[in-house]
């Protein structure tokens, strides 16, 4: 037998999307996954707008268990809150900021299904409020994204001039030539750590997570984890525009996301710069998108096992 989206259907293979599109009424759930197609201000053109409906269509190629946790899934109650219309630019931002005061506090995790990165600004303000000063970040990215002005380049300096502080920001996975000697200067004056993707090559990954969710969480604030998959290999990742060779592969990225949602002082994500408009035959961007969700589940799973 087949389902409505022409899969074959076994009872005993539940497909994740289909959890997703069940959701649940629970007034707390443990994850909430919200659209937010930013694309406007990219500086790449882009149509990451179309990213989050992809995301949630791949999820049906994928099961509900972990075999490396022993973790289903499905055990997890989630809800999908649908996607923010037209989040770009101030007034879009106004939008995301009320959704997000809508949704603060009624899930363990918030999933931000981007959306180029500016997403990773009107999530964080607009969950954080008045409590920015204690919040901290944990990007994984191949960049600082502290340009000037509104664009996809610049949320952690925007971040940062709303309150955020510098000492509570770690970027993982910076790349070489993707940066400037300015920027540089300014990620330093700010007091980020970085970890290069250079320097990941001999730490652990649980090691590296462990540092970043300790400096992120020094003053006992909500973090949030911005997952910018241009920090992965252009092979692993031909849907970002600025992917490039070199980067993570696929399992470290799905590595890292499990281990920041294993914590419960992670309290949002995002997953951005995917169009997936441009992904390779195989969708094997937007499928990784899909198992970082998973990931993010099986995190949150883990917070109670």
């Amino acid at each position: 037998m087949t389902d409505s989206n022409n899969l074959f259907t076994d009872e005993f293979w539940p497909r994740a999307g289909h959890w997703l599109e069940a959701g649940s009424t629970a007034e707390k759930t443990g994850i909430t996954v919200v659209g937010i197609g930013a694309h406007l201000t990219s500086l790449s053109p882009t149509s990451a707008d179309k990213t989050p409906d992809a995301i949630r269509q791949a999820l049906y190629k994928y099961s509900t268990y972990s075999w490396a946790h022993d973790l289903d899934i499905a055990s997890v109650l989630v809800s999908d809150a649908g996607n923010i219309t037209d989040p770009d630019w101030e007034e879009g931002e106004a939008r995301v900021f009320a959704k997000m005061t809508e949704l603060r506090g009624k899930q363990d995790l918030l999933v931000g299904l981007g959306g180029d990165n500016a997403i990773t600004y009107s999530m964080g303000k607009g969950l954080w409020a008045d409590e920015i000063g204690k919040a901290g970040l944990i990007t994984i990215d191949a960049h600082h994204d502290i340009r000037e002005g509104i664009s996809n380049g610049s949320p952690v300096r925007r971040l940062i001039a709303a309150g955020l502080q510098g000492t509570h920001i770690v970027q993982i996975g910076i790349s070489d030539y993707a940066n400037s000697p300015e920027y540089a200067r300014r990620v330093k004056e700010y007091g980020i750590t970085v970890i290069t993707r250079a320097q990941m090559r001999n730490r652990s990954l649980e090691d590296i997570m462990a540092q970043a969710i300790s400096i992120a969480g020094a003053s006992g604030g909500q973090i949030h984890y911005d997952l910018d998959m241009d920090v992965c290999d252009r092979t692993v990742a031909p849907a970002c525009p600025a992917a490039t060779p070199g980067g993570l592969s696929a399992d470290e990225v799905r590595e890292l996301t499990f281990l920041a949602t294993s914590h419960s002082s992670v309290t949002s994500m995002d997953i951005t710069e995917i169009d997936a408009t441009i992904d390779s035959t195989d969708e094997r961007t937007i499928r990784l998108g899909a198992l970082c969700v998973l990931e993010a589940a099986a995190g949150v799973a883990s917070r109670s096992s």
